[in-house]
Formats: C-alpha cells, structure tokens, sequence
C-alpha cells in the first residue's frame, strides 16, 4: 500500500468570512516542495474571491486523469516496443448533475495528440494501448465518471495534428 499526502493550506486574512465574502485562494502543498496556487472555480465563485489565475480542484480533476493515463500509455507502448516522441493532451471535465442529482465531473474527454518516432502503430493498436493504460490507471479506477479517448495523432515533430 502507498499513501500520498498533499497539504491545503489556506487562511481568512481579515475578512468577515459569515458574510461569505472571503478570498477562496489557497496553496496546495506536495512532498516534493512544489507549492501550486488554487482556488474555487471562477464559474462556481466569482472574482475576486475566487482567484482566476490557480488551479480549480475541478482542473485538477481532469489533470490528474490526463497525467496519469498518459503516463500508463507511455509504459504501455514501451513495454510492446513503440516510441513515443511527443504526447500532448487537452482534456476537459464537464460538470453536470450524477444519478443522485449531485453536480459531479460526470466526463472527461481525453485528446491526446500523440507522435510517434519510427514505426507507427496501426489504430487498432493505439486502441489497445488506450484500452490498457485506462484499465492500468489508478486515478480512472478510482473514478465514476465517464473517461473517453479521442485520440489525435500528430504526424510530424513539429505538432502537425491528423485526426
């Protein structure tokens, strides 16, 4: 078993707070020394006290799915010989109410823009290597939101995209 830690550091600094006029600004804090700026969602609490420039837990969300699919796929296709010489990805979360009528990140959508150095991998393949990193990733596992691929192949080093 492993644990993870994070610290979530925040403070009133002055304001009334009851009236709920209070900055959402915090820090998140990792083992690693790196400290991230966060704050509520401007769209759930509007500047200025929520602070448009840190990352939502929202983002963080979709983020976390990203990252940790494509650091399965990047194993994945290793282990069965591909190289991957770029992997760039705009996720999005869309928030929208559950079965219980919570509001919830309900999907992500992955768009990994993937080149591949050398050989190229057949789309059947590439869906073999999504299908195996997402049933390997601990942060889809953990999740019951919708999590769905849509791969975007890039073709040439410099970032040309083919779908």
């Amino acid at each position: 078993m492993h644990r993870y830690t994070a610290t979530v550091h925040w403070e009133r600094r002055g304001a009334t707070f009851t009236d709920r006029r209070y900055s959402r600004g915090h820090a998140w804090r990792f083992d690693g020394g790196v400290e991230v700026p966060a704050s509520s969602a401007p769209t759930s609490v509007r500047p200025p006290y929520s602070v448009v420039e840190a990352v939502d837990p929202e983002e963080a969300l979709v983020a976390a799915a990203s990252s940790c699919h494509m650091l399965w796929f990047l194993d994945v296709a290793a282990r069965a010989g591909w190289v991957v010489e770029r992997y760039v990805d705009e996720a999005e979360g869309v928030m929208a109410r559950n079965a219980a009528g919570k509001l919830a990140i309900t999907r992500i959508v992955l768009r990994p823009a993937i080149a591949f150095a050398g050989a190229l991998p057949s789309a059947d393949e590439r869906q073999r290597l999504h299908e195996a990193a997402h049933a390997e990733c601990f942060i889809a596992s953990s999740l019951t939101s919708e999590i769905v691929v849509q791969e975007r192949l890039a073709t040439e080093p410099s970032g040309a995209l083919a779908r």
